[in-house]
């Protein structure tokens, strides 16, 4: 089964290297697509990247709280591509998929660590969307490719633009460090609740 990389989502708390990454991308023939922050840093570099909401029809709600969760983002993450079933109903849905997630969280840790931080800019920096799509791209690891960790964009990029895709060892071993990630994330939350 052909897993070349047509589609990733980037969006990204911690920008290092994430517009170099769309970049090497896009030349690749990867589309963009992205939210908020991210994207407006991603299309003033010049890169062509679709928004979220473009995607989704519906636009970042609630402050920022609701963008990602939506089924033509998480349908197009979670679809078994060789499951009959699950591409009908992409195609009943108008549901395209997915091929890379990059998303790191928001920064709660550092904002727990300021002087005087209050509980509820604590419980801002709580990201759901984020750790949502990290662990539906980390479950679908056989087809998607999650990063998390941009010391890794450029060992992604250049496999995407060498071959197309990433391979299935490749992917498994990122969906490990993926689920990590929102491991530790979650323990930091929980500790500082408990704390």
């Amino acid at each position: 089964m052909e897993l070349k990389i047509k589609r990733a989502l980037i969006s990204v708390s911690n920008k290092m290297g994430a517009v170099e990454l769309a970049k090497k991308l896009s030349k690749a023939g990867v589309e963009i697509i992205s939210t908020g922050g991210t994207m407006k840093a991603i299309r003033a570099a010049g890169i062509p990247v679709t928004y979220v909401s473009d995607v989704t029809g519906f636009p970042e709600i609630m402050d920022g709280r609701v963008k990602t969760l939506n089924p033509k983002i998480h349908g197009g993450i979670l679809a078994v591509r060789d499951n009959p079933e699950h591409l009908k109903q992409m195609e009943e849905y108008d549901i395209k998929p997915i091929d890379m997630v990059v998303v790191n969280l928001y920064p709660f840790k550092s904002t727990i660590k300021k002087p005087n931080v209050t509980l509820a800019e604590a419980v801002e920096n709580i990201d759901i969307g984020g750790p949502a799509m990290i662990r539906a791209a980390a479950k679908n690891f056989k087809f998607v490719t999650v990063v998390t960790n941009p010391d890794r964009y450029d060992e992604i990029a250049k496999m995407v633009a060498e071959t197309g895709e990433v391979d299935y060892d490749t992917r498994k071993k990122l969906a490990a460090e993926a689920f990590a990630h929102t491991a530790d994330y979650d323990t930091a939350i929980a500790n500082y609740l408990n704390g």
